[in-house]
Formats: C-alpha cells, structure tokens, sequence
C-alpha cells in the first residue's frame, strides 16, 4: 500500500472524494504526484519500493519506506543516491529503534553507563509474518534474515555507534521447517572496526508469539530488554470469548502475555512523530535511508557467508561515518608493573585484586586488608 498524506484535512477529503480513495484503487503514479500529498508512506512488497521511490524522486515528493529499504545493497544504494540527487526528505521506518526502552536504553549507553560496548545482540522470532508475498523469494529478497535481520542488525548498529564501521560478518542459515525457498532460521555475527560484535537471532519457525529481546555489554555494565514476549501483563484464560491478543501471539487460550498499548511499545508512535517533526523542521530523521542501505550491506554479507560458511567482507560503497580506528585497547593500568584483571569483594569482607604482570606476564592476587 502507498499511503498518501495531507496536511490540510478539507483537501485530503476532497481528494478522497475526488479520486475515489476509499479503497485506494488510484494509479500509484496518480496518486503520488497529487498537488495536495505532502508525503508517500511506502508500505509494498520489497520489490516495488524502488519503483514507488523514483516516482516520488519524479515528483519531488517527500517519502518514508517501511523496512528493509531494498531486497539487496544495490537496490538501496540507487534509491539513496535517487532521493539525494532529488533532494527530497526521505525516512527509512525502522520502529524497534524507537519503542521506549530501546530508547532509554541507547540514552544509557551514550552517557557511557556500560563504558565502552563490547557486544550488542538482538533477536526477533516468531512464527512467520501475515501476508503471502514475504514467502515468496522473488518479491521479498530473502527470508527471516532480510525481514528481521534488519531490524536486529540496526538496533546492534545503534548501540555500538551508527558512526561506526560494520567490517565483516559470519552467518549461519537454514530452511528447517517451512516450505519455501528463502531461510526460516539465521544466526550472524557482525564485526566492527572498534572491535565490538554485533549479534542477531532470527526466526520464523519460533512457537509461542513474538520475542523481541535485546542485550547490550559494556566494560562497565549490561542491559537486558525484554520487549514483548514477557511484558509484564500475565493473564489466563480458556478462550471464551477470545480475540487478539497480541502481534502475533499463536493462541487465544492459556497463558497469554497481552501488550497494554502495543503501537507504543513497538515504536510506532515515536517513530511517525520523528519522521513528521523532522519533515516540518526541514531536518533529517533520525533514521534514513542511508541507514537502510547500510543496514541492506550488512545484510547481503550475510547472505553471502550463509553459502560460503566463511567471515565475508561488508561492501559499502557510501561510507559516511568514522574510518581508520582500531581495536581500543582493552588494558587497565593499576600501577607501573601491573595491569588490573579483576577487582573483587570477597565474602569475608577484605577486596581482592587480581593482577597481571607488565614485564613477566605473571598473574598474581593480592588482598587488601580494611
């Protein structure tokens, strides 16, 4: 579906009226060049997003595109290099990095409460998304890796820092239980310039709902986000009278984990407010479509190490971010002939040092009396 918006409601009215837009049977190219549509929300199959973009491209329309932005790199790489040579706002619709808690969680890890990011994982399983055409190869691009993938690659991505460098990336990939011809079942690794490592978990042969959960380690701390499977709200019930219960939830019966305001806890409310602020204040979102190629790259590594079972190189021909950095150094000093490993308070109430010498490489304890 392309979504048509209006600032003026009298003219969105009329222009429903006018061109019959109840069942939006319009011509997409009609619709699109409208004087009255301020934006295009491009909510199509993968294989029509780079159609719709060159049309909004044509019309000098501002455009916002559901995720993935591409079924590869290279489709993403032309409907970037498209909007910018256009000059129209363009915002790539990634809600997991704007539900609530990935919110307060990024806060946290950009003033440095886990210090220095290590490893930062994501995972989204459920049991297979709603319409046909992501089971269809052709008109999606790929499986559980691009439909979910990208949103567990761009949330790692943000915590370790957009601004840095994704390098390679190893994948394992399976078919285990659907009959399609795209992976149900992928795990990868993605590596850093920084040295930190970025996971993500994806699955559409899960059983039990929608499990999106995230975990970040630092040199100083560790979050843990759990986003749907477990929120909080247990209820059990025999079905009677049962209806939804939540995104893709499998069962009206037993015990069941509803959302109280599930647009708002996936991202939804946050993520149209910053597309929409941003489009007014003439500014970029917070997600673009240069982070939907990236985020395309990354994936089409995996895709790649999936068949060859071998570390394979992320290609990014836009880089825009930091270059040259290398692994931080992971040394403590604790005095001229030692580094620190660990730091412990023991049951008996003295601390503990445990401590590595510099010229020997000698590990030693050493106890501090109180």
């Amino acid at each position: 579906m392309v979504s048509i918006y209006s600032r003026r409601e009298e003219s969105a009215k009329k222009f429903a009226d006018d061109y019959n837009c109840k069942h939006w049977t319009l011509n997409m190219e009609e619709s699109i060049a409208h004087p009255d549509v301020d934006i295009v929300c491009i909510a199509l199959p993968n294989n029509l997003h780079e159609a719709a973009v060159m049309l909004c491209c044509k019309h000098k329309k501002a455009v916002m595109t559901t995720k993935p932005l591409g079924r590869n790199a290279e489709e993403a790489k032309r409907m970037l290099l498209a909007v910018e040579e256009a000059g129209i706002f363009n915002g790539y619709l990634e809600d997991l990095v704007y539900t609530p808690k990935f919110i307060k969680a990024n806060e946290s890890v950009k003033n440095g409460a886990l210090g220095r990011i290590l490893w930062a994982k994501s995972r989204e399983t459920h049991p297979g998304p709603h319409s046909d055409w992501f089971w269809d190869l052709e008109q999606a691009g790929g499986g559980c890796i691009l439909d979910l993938g990208c949103h567990c690659v761009e949330i790692s991505r943000s915590y370790i820092g957009k601004d840095i460098k994704p390098i390679e990336v190893m994948c394992w990939a399976d078919t285990q239980v659907k009959p399609i011809d795209a992976e149900d079942h992928a795990i990868g690794l993605v590596k850093y310039e920084n040295g930190a490592i970025g996971q993500f978990e994806v699955s559409w042969t899960f059983r039990g709902g929608l499990d999106l959960r995230d975990e970040v380690m630092g040199t100083e701390g560790t979050i843990w986000i759990n986003s749907f499977l477990r929120t909080g709200f247990d209820m059990f019930t025999t079905g009677k009278g049962g209806d939804y219960i939540a995104e893709k939830a499998e069962s009206n019966t037993g015990w069941l984990f509803p959302v109280g305001d599930e647009l708002n806890e996936l991202g939804y409310n946050h993520m149209f407010m910053d597309m929409f602020n941003a489009m007014e204040k003439n500014e970029p979102p917070k997600e673009t479509f240069y982070d939907g190629y990236v985020v395309n790259a990354i994936l089409d590594a995996a895709y790649r190490s999936a068949k060859t079972k071998l570390w394979e190189p992320v290609v990014l021909d836009i880089w825009r971010g930091k270059t040259g950095l290398t692994k931080e150094s992971h040394l403590v000093e604790f005095d001229a002939d030692h580094y620190l490993v660990k730091e412990e308070m023991t049951h008996y109430g003295t601390k503990k040092l445990i401590l590595k010498n510099k010229h020997t490489g000698k590990i030693s304890e050493q106890v501090m009396e109180f």
